[in-house]
């Protein structure tokens, strides 16, 4: 059983639908006592950065994440904004994060904004930095769908899994230990999508 995280900000039925086309059930849920218990976490997210922070506090999840993640080493799969939630902070807001990963969230800044637009939308390709299970066995020059006008810059090279180009190289996706995140969407990205979420459930 997967656990999807419900903190009111994000695409929970987009996400559970695809899993169950890969053939595994998922759970969306805020009830802390079913997220003591959960196996493997996937933390979604669409919007602000301090409504999210502000919301998993009320809900009084903020905590349990870190726990979950940090001591239990839980799998822990952050989407979008749930992966910009993982970090330290976010230039979008004052809140501070979950503080998994060692690095922080700024906005896009292009010197020809005419040429690259904000939010950086649509389909772009990702470049594989490290081996890591998320993307074992991936297609053949992967693309996922992107929605966001704030990218991750992590502190350590080592916790960067892909990059993608849009302006200038960004990190599309970390990986350390039992904690990862993507800025793409994989619910919304068809076979590469599905692939990473496959992998993410059957290997770890």
């Amino acid at each position: 059983m997967i656990t999807i995280i419900d903190y009111g900000m994000g695409n929970l039925g987009s996400i559970a639908n695809m899993i169950k086309k890969i053939g595994y059930q998922t759970e969306i849920t805020r009830d802390t006592e079913k997220i003591k218990e959960a196996k493997k976490i996937i933390l979604p997210g669409v919007g602000s950065f301090d409504q999210a922070i502000f919301n998993l506090k009320e809900l009084e999840l903020f905590d349990l994440i870190k726990y979950k993640a940090d001591t239990e080493k839980i799998p822990t799969l952050g989407i979008c904004l749930g992966m910009q939630l993982l970090t330290k902070s976010s230039e979008e807001g004052e809140s501070s994060g979950l503080n998994l990963i060692n690095a922080e969230v700024k906005r896009f800044k292009f010197q020809d904004v005419s040429k690259f637009k904000i939010p950086h939308m649509g389909w772009n390709f990702v470049d594989q930095k490290k081996e890591y299970s998320l993307f074992k066995d991936m297609y053949e020059d992967p693309r996922f769908y992107f929605v966001h006008s704030y990218h991750v810059v992590c502190n350590y090279a080592d916790d960067i899994l892909t990059t993608t180009e849009y302006g200038y190289p960004f990190i599309s996706a970390f990986a350390r230990d039992n904690i990862m995140g993507v800025q793409f969407h994989p619910e919304k990205s068809h076979k590469f999508g599905m692939k990473l979420l496959k992998n993410f459930i059957e290997n770890f």
